[in-house]
């Protein structure tokens, strides 16, 4: 270990390789407290939202402690991205993963056996093989991570069965610190991850969701292709993504906006590698561009100037949604996050969970958190209190949301409200919302006869609504806490206690009405448009400094933010160094960069100033 930077504690270890290692100065939000219950041998389960520094959560420690430490990742481009990056910044890491020769997984292997390794990403289905598991008990294992653990839980969107074995580990590495991290993971599949993962026995941190930088909006779809593109030139010289259902449609919309003047890449999952890696190190480094993709876009991509995230197909759920709007505004300056909705998004997104191979169960789960969604969508209260409050968190309404802007009509919803209340009463409040609404609007349903619910004075109640307003209702009443969905039976409505405030007449009930929506967004929230410290940033420089960034990754091999990422090259562009000791008080430069990329870097600055071209 090399001498404490200045101003480190010697007694300090995690510091001492915060900052000679990664080159950071503090730890963000969150870390240091994970770190140390790491570091003190207790098991951990972070919930940090996107950009929040994850990683960092179990690479501080992993080498803080020695020995091996194993990472469970779902991706393998992920898994190889972190690993170049680690080498990078001089830690000797390794991937074993299906993508590599049989040559490059043996070599790599010995290396790890010879205890040469720190690091070892490993997709959970190799992991748990017994060939492997008696091979690392071997070893000496210091620490186990898991990334993306929501994929663990039953009932989390992200379910994944090759993920269930890990509840092993804990019992294959009984003194072993396990630490569990997720951006998006709501409380029921908190406690899930709690219970499988380590039977109960974690230390939860769980760091605020709330992004107040990005505007929330949702339109209805009408034209999605022109919707795209006026949104697109009110953003115009900005960068944004693009989220698609399809990897057809991403194509097409990519071609489209391409044809109307705007810089337009696509990527998913059936694009080659080559060409993918291609169009990420353009969004990385080029200032404007859009990358129009699928969800296979963005996990470990930190690119703190995206000015907006578009949707124009619904997410899988409000997890989904949470965390892809996250990679807006991570640079603090305003951001939107806006969604194309309609009938056919819900009508694919329930074929989908048909037609999955899963438990009953799972799907019947999968479909009440779509329609927490799709209540999401339509509700008339602030989208950010409607949006925290699924992960847990209250908030005062936000005014940099659609709805807090005024941009929907709302009407008062107390009336029908009481008559929906009246049939989930009469009903015995365990019907779900299909079974409701026949019996508002008078429907003699095999269910509903079987039943004797067309003998109920609330059957045939609602006629003076068609059946999609009375769902519209029951979903915003569901989203804003007057019902409540059994999520641990059969899907059925109960009146919550803020429903019976709201039939005592304590608190009030506006609802969205089904209108279509205006392509403009008319006014918002003044927010600077620029982060603080970056108004007399030299734009020119700082392009330089990505240029040179694309050529050292093009060399290496490696995405261009493995070299450094976009805060580097700004901290970067606003210090302008002119000597080694400048360069590496610089934010994420560590010593095995410093030695590699200093006097580049360097040259280019000086390059810069003097007017010569690099």
């Amino acid at each position: 270990m090399q001498v404490a930077a200045a101003g480190v504690p010697a007694e300090d270890p995690k510091r001492r390789v915060l900052k000679d290692v990664f080159g950071f100065d503090d730890f963000r939000p969150g870390q240091d407290a994970v770190t140390e219950a790491l570091l003190a041998g207790r098991h951990v389960l972070a919930v940090m939202p996107t950009g929040a520094g994850k990683s960092l959560c179990y690479q501080v420690p992993a080498l803080v402690l020695g020995g091996l430490t194993i990472v469970v990742s779902p991706l393998v481009a992920l898994m190889q991205d972190q690993v170049a990056a680690l080498r990078l910044a001089g830690v000797a890491a390794d991937t074993i993963n299906s993508s590599l020769d049989r040559d490059a997984n043996v070599a790599a292997w010995r290396r790890v056996a010879a205890g040469q390794t720190r690091l070892l990403y490993l997709a959970p289905e190799r992991l748990m093989t017994a060939r492997m598991l008696e091979a690392l008990a071997r070893l000496d294992i210091r620490l186990i991570a898991v990334d993306e653990a929501h994929c663990i839980s039953q009932w989390g969107p992200a379910f994944r069965r090759e993920y269930e074995e890990l509840s092993r580990l804990r019992g294959i590495f009984p003194d072993v610190p396990i630490i569990a991290l997720t951006a998006t993971a709501d409380e029921a599949t908190r406690t899930d991850i709690a219970a499988q993962l380590f039977a109960g026995r974690v230390a939860t941190l769980v760091l605020g969701f709330d992004r107040p930088n990005i505007k929330l909006g949702i339109e209805a779809k009408q034209d999605s292709k022109r919707q795209l593109l006026g949104f697109v030139q009110r953003h115009a010289g900005r960068s944004g993504i693009v989220y698609c259902l399809s990897r057809k449609k991403t194509e097409e919309m990519a071609a489209f906006l391409e044809k109307n003047g705007v810089r337009a890449l696509a990527y998913h999952a059936g694009m080659s590698k080559e060409a993918r890696e291609a169009n990420q190190n353009s969004f990385m480094t080029l200032s404007g561009v859009v990358m129009v993709a699928t969800i296979a876009f963005g996990m470990g991509i930190d690119k703190p100037d995206v000015a907006y995230v578009f949707h124009t197909d619904l997410p899988g759920s409000l997890e989904a949604y949470y965390q892809e709007i996250g990679r807006a505004g991570r640079d603090g300056r305003a951001a939107e996050a806006h969604m194309l909705f309609g009938l056919g998004d819900i009508r694919m997104r329930r074929l989908f969970i048909d037609d999955e191979d899963a438990p009953a169960e799972h799907k019947r789960r999968a479909h009440g958190r779509l329609d927490t969604l799709i209540g999401y969508c339509e509700t008339a209260q602030c989208r950010r209190q409607i949006l925290l409050g699924y992960f847990g968190e209250s908030a005062v309404p936000c005014r940099n949301c659609d709805n807090c802007l005024d941009q929907t009509p709302h009407a008062d919803g107390e009336a029908e409200a009481r008559i929906i209340f009246a049939a989930i009463a009469q009903t015995g409040e365990r019907c779900g919302a299909a079974h409701i609404v026949d019996v508002l609007l008078g429907h003699e349903s095999e269910k509903v006869l079987a039943r004797n619910h067309h003998r109920l004075a609330s059957f045939g109640t609602g006629v003076a609504h068609k059946k999609n307003v009375w769902q519209s209702l029951i979903r915003q009443l569901v989203a804003g806490g007057f019902l409540t969905l059994d999520s641990g039976g059969h899907g059925g409505l109960a009146i919550g206690e803020k429903g019976r405030e709201l039939a005592r007449g304590e608190v009030p009930f506006r609802y969205r009405v089904e209108a279509p929506r205006r392509a403009s967004r008319g006014k918002t929230r003044p927010t600077p448009d620029v982060a603080a410290g970056t108004e007399d940033l030299d734009t020119a420089l700082l392009a330089t400094l990505k240029a040179v960034r694309l050529r050292l990754a093009r060399e290496r091999q490696v995405p261009a933010f493995v070299i450094f990422s976009d805060r580097t090259l700004i901290d970067m562009a606003e210090r302008c160094p002119r000597d080694l000791d400048a360069f590496a008080a610089v934010n994420g430069v560590g010593a095995a960069k410093l030695r590699e990329f200093g006097q580049i870097f360097l040259g280019a600055i000086a390059a810069h100033q003097s007017g010569v071209s690099v």
